[in-house]
């Protein structure tokens, strides 16, 4: 039975099943800005208790993926996504459902957190590592980055047209429906393959490492450490802009369906843009590339907030931003892969994700509450823009290549 699946669960197999369920699990959470505006003029929440539940989403993902990362190291992929599957939608439903902020906290925020730690890209990317073949592993990175964005492409216009025919509660529970798809594709990840590679024989001097060693051997590790602090912006930046850009735009004069085709150009361009990050992560070094990266996202908002409001800058920023949007993922993931090797990188990248989602913590709830208070978006977007410019000076620092560790004894 081992050889039979073996035999059908090829490097391709492999990479489709995994980039749909990254599509899949990207796309409804993705539109949650959309339902801002109707829920709140449904149960009369204001942004900032909307944001916070976002907000605590955002934590939870991040909190939750080291765990779920370290659960999939030892016990493989494939049960861990289906259980995050299975409270990602619990949450979707319970969030339908919600009449007080505090259910919505706990379905949107708390439910659907540790449901994306479970089943988000991350876990996916983490997959790849470890079941392709190292000639695959830097483009299936960016196929899988790219998967969820093509996800936010369909999801987007798909969650706008949902809510206008058939209502706010309707559209989140064909979204619940949707993710049960996923199931059935967590099996293609269930069982590493056995790769003899150069990675794999040094993957051996830390195949005794614990846990807690991997973690002291990471956070001792100056780059690893640059690395982390500097996906806090990325965090900030994308979830601030995915949950706060579609109220924004109404704010300025905008229709709401320019929210929505803004949200999914930046998913189609991102498409190429992770695509690509992943290709030019071979060709240069992945310092530079993330450096260029956060400044380019800074230069992007930087027009946009100070040009007059239109659907044409408007669906400008959502290509060019798009470009850059996931594009991070990429080179950060094989940086972590080539400090530390695939024995605990799902655990190790969950870690990081963690300093992202913190960052988007604060961009989702900040967005919220500096609303409130000042009828604006303006200090957060000028917030975004400053720590665009700090990641890019952070990265530059980084040294690519493995942790020394000793040498194995000899038996």
């Amino acid at each position: 039975m081992p050889e039979r699946l073996a035999t059908w669960r090829t490097p391709l197999v492999i990479l489709i099943c995994g980039c749909l369920i990254g599509l899949i699990s990207f796309g409804p959470r993705s539109t949650f800005g959309f339902f801002l505006t109707p829920m709140d003029a449904a149960r009369g929440w204001g942004r900032d208790q909307f944001g916070l539940a976002l907000a605590i989403e955002m934590l939870l993902w991040g909190a939750g993926q080291p765990f779920s990362g370290a659960l999939a190291d030892r016990f493989g992929a494939a049960r861990v996504l289906a259980v995050g599957a299975l409270l990602y939608i619990a949450g979707l439903i319970w969030m339908a459902y919600a009449q007080t902020p505090f259910e919505l906290y706990m379905s949107a925020g708390v439910l659907i957190g540790l449901g994306l730690a479970g089943c988000s890209f991350s876990i996916v990317i983490g997959a790849f590592a470890k079941q392709l073949p190292p000639s695959w592993r830097t483009i299936a990175f960016g196929a899988g980055t790219a998967a969820g964005s093509f996800g936010q492409f369909l999801f987007s216009p798909l969650a706008v047209a949902l809510i206008d025919n058939f209502g706010w509660q309707p559209a989140l529970l064909i979204f619940a429906a949707v993710m049960l798809m996923t199931l059935p594709l967590t099996y293609a990840m269930s069982s590493p393959r056995r790769t003899q590679d150069a990675a794999a024989v040094a993957a051996t001097l830390a195949g005794n490492q614990t846990l807690g060693q991997a973690i002291a051997e990471a956070f001792g590790h100056k780059s690893y450490v640059l690395l982390t602090i500097g996906y806090f912006t990325c965090g900030f930046q994308l979830f601030f802009i995915t949950v706060h850009l579609p109220a924004y735009l109404v704010d300025r004069g905008l229709p709401a369906s320019i929210g929505g085709w803004t949200i999914a150009v930046i998913g189609l361009f991102n498409i190429a843009g992770s695509l690509g990050s992943g290709y030019i992560s071979n060709l240069m070094p992945k310092r530079y590339l993330l450096a260029a990266i956060y400044f380019g996202r800074s230069l992007a908002i930087m027009a946009f907030v100070l040009l007059p409001p239109s659907p044409a800058a408007t669906l400008i920023f959502g290509a060019v931003i798009g470009v850059l949007w996931l594009s991070t993922i990429p080179p950060t993931s094989a940086l972590v892969a080539i400090m530390f090797g695939p024995r605990w990188l799902t655990m190790l990248l969950g870690v990081s994700f963690f300093s992202h989602q913190i960052g988007g913590f604060l961009g989702v709830w900040l967005g919220g509450v500096l609303f409130e208070r000042t009828g604006s978006y303006d200090v957060v977007w000028w917030g975004a823009i400053f720590l665009g410019v700090a990641s890019a000076i952070i990265n530059l620092p980084i040294v690519e290549r493995p942790v020394q560790r000793p040498a194995a004894a000899p038996a």
